[in-house]
């Protein structure tokens, strides 16, 4: 990977993480200028980061105006978690019944790989480690199309993910529920795999007052 990209990705990782924190208000504008000095990068980089954070909704480029943020508010982001906890209970529903012998040795591979990551305190390696388990299971659905469609907002959303499970300390719950979601695969129980996927993707609702109190009063607006 050439190495602006690779600043780009590290700057559209950072700008995510702290829209996910609340630390800008929706259309606020971000300066850019500043932004380069910040990340120590020329405007190739940045601007390359900018235009993926507007692939995925988090930023709007307006010509001659410049960058706003696009911040979705509360309500909001439980709708979409509401969208994505559905799309990946049908993911597993389906992988359930579909899911080979190798893809089965994978999903294993990566569920002990959160737990080591978590038992260890690696966060970072615990949120690859589960994009991989997650990835996984969208593959064995045997559906590429849904596989396309809960990856797209897989991505809008891994930002707030994290930040959901980093303020509500819930890692330790969630690696349980992976636990609970392969037994039930294991078993060969679709119908329980997905409604336990469920309640597993739409936690935030649940860890709501918690999210809003961590990330401050920006966060009920938008």
């Amino acid at each position: 990977m050439p190495e602006k990209s690779r600043a780009a990705d590290r700057i559209c990782s950072e700008i995510e993480q702290a829209i996910a924190m609340g630390a800008y208000e929706d259309g606020e504008k971000l300066n850019e200028v500043a932004l380069a000095r910040q990340f120590d990068v020329s405007r190739t980089p940045l601007r390359e980061a900018l235009q993926s954070l507007q692939a995925i909704g988090l930023v709007e480029l307006i010509p001659n105006r410049g960058a706003f943020v696009r911040r979705p508010s509360m309500t909001r982001l439980v709708e979409m978690f509401e969208l994505m906890g559905e799309m990946e209970a049908l993911c597993v529903k389906l992988a359930t019944k579909r899911i080979t012998p190798a893809q089965r040795l994978r999903l294993q591979e990566a569920a002990r790989g959160c737990e080591e990551a978590l038992s260890e305190g690696r966060a970072d390696e615990y949120y690859a480690a589960n994009g991989r388990l997650h990835g996984v299971i969208y593959e064995a659905s045997g559906n590429e199309f849904l596989a396309e469609e809960t990856r797209r907002l897989l991505r809008r959303l891994s930002p707030f993910r994290r930040r959901q499970l980093d303020v509500t300390g819930r890692l330790r719950a969630s690696m349980g529920e992976h636990a609970a979601i392969l037994e039930a695969m294991d078993r060969g129980e679709a119908e329980a795999a997905a409604d336990l996927m469920r309640v597993h993707i739409t936690a935030l609702s649940r860890t709501y007052d918690q999210y809003i109190a961590a990330i401050g009063p920006r966060a009920e607006a938008g």
